[in-house]
């Protein structure tokens, strides 16, 4: 029997199997950010992944990059993601709420206060993001003060509280793709002379206060923590020191004893190697540029523990049935990755129809 199909236990769950769904923003929430109508169905359609974890979910309104993201730090939000969490469970599925505060990577039309965005410096993205009036170039955003470092903390704390009065089995703190945790990792964003700026020490300080503190408050077999090393995203650029910070946010993580590490692996395979030597606990690896023929190779070499799954996943709800009797797939409909309704949401056929 492939490993694939064997159990693995992740903080206090027992998963059926080593394959997980991805996360996906799939900007369908209400206006006020709680789960749209369709997001239960969504979700448990895909409950037969060991373990989901769900789009990227704000914990406060400075949190928001884009258009009908949900959040998880009102009353509202807990109602609505208890739907979701009740059918993934009902449906013999595990959840984790994945924490991403964008940072920079936001636009004032799209935030319930309309206020300028907080990041580590004050440098733009130089890139434009989707508004309600189109595109637009993302502003400068406001450099963060001591004071707003610790409350964002806190709020990464809060959300992670709320998600599990939720439901959630756990949280996946979003320190990759470009946004707020990943902003303070790199050098051309983050030009601060304080604790949190300047060496590799200072620059992972950020992201690691925050797991500490979540872990602290729900339990670190609760809390996961994402990382995309050197990823060309949000016009970040991590520069030669890249792969020594990264070894040390693994290491200081791993002191944690997190649930797991989420690496989206792009280029240094070096690096790879090395977060595994250094991470005791399971690693969840997507390899970008990955095959379904490939599929399995980082876990049979040991650099992985769990394989997420992104766009099969989106269109393919019986994923698993389907790779385990080499069906073919849906493919996926670009038009309806973000907002609408049910079209490219619920709809996908599964086998048995």
């Amino acid at each position: 029997m492939s490993d694939l199909w064997k159990p693995i236990t992740i903080g206090d769950m027992t998963l059926p199997h080593r394959l997980a769904m991805a996360p996906m923003t799939r900007s369908r929430a209400k206006a006020d950010g709680t789960p749209g109508d369709l997001a239960a169905e969504y979700y448990a359609q895909r409950s037969s992944f060991g373990l989901i974890v769900t789009e990227g979910t704000q914990p406060s309104d400075d949190g928001q990059g884009y258009v009908t993201t949900p959040g998880i730090y009102t009353d509202a939000h807990v109602e609505g993601w208890k739907k979701v969490t009740s059918a993934v469970h009902d449906a013999g599925g595990r959840m984790f709420i994945q924490l991403m505060h964008v940072g920079r990577m936001s636009h004032p039309d799209n935030t319930p206060h309309r206020r300028q965005p907080i990041a580590p410096s004050a440098i733009a993205p130089g890139l434009q993001m989707f508004t309600a009036a189109g595109m637009q170039d993302a502003p400068t955003p406001r450099e963060m003060t001591s004071d707003d470092i610790k409350k964002t903390v806190d709020e990464f704390v809060l959300a992670a509280r709320r998600a599990v009065d939720a439901g959630a089995d756990g949280v996946e703190i979003h320190g990759a793709n470009g946004y707020l945790i990943h902003q303070f990792f790199a050098p051309n964003a983050n030009h601060r002379t304080d604790a949190y700026g300047g060496s590799i020490e200072n620059r992972a300080r950020f992201g690691i206060e925050v797991a500490a503190a979540v872990a602290a408050e729900i339990g670190p077999q609760r809390v996961g923590f994402r990382i995309s090393p050197s990823a060309p995203i949000g016009g970040l650029v991590e520069g030669d020191q890249a792969a020594d910070l990264y070894r040390h946010v693994a290491t200081e993580l791993d002191r944690l004893g997190l649930a797991y590490l989420h690496f989206l692996h792009t280029s240094d395979e070096v690096l790879a190697e090395d977060i595994r030597a250094r991470w005791s606990r399971p690693l969840l690896f997507l390899r970008s540029g990955r095959t379904l023929e490939n599929l399995e190779d980082d876990l049979l070499t040991g650099q992985a523990d769990v394989l997420p799954i992104g766009r099969w996943a989106l269109a393919n709800p019986d994923f698993i049935e389907r790779y385990k009797n080499g069906a073919p797939y849906n493919e996926a409909d670009r038009a309806t990755f973000y907002g609408g309704g049910a079209r490219g949401y619920t709809d996908y056929p599964v086998l048995a129809a």
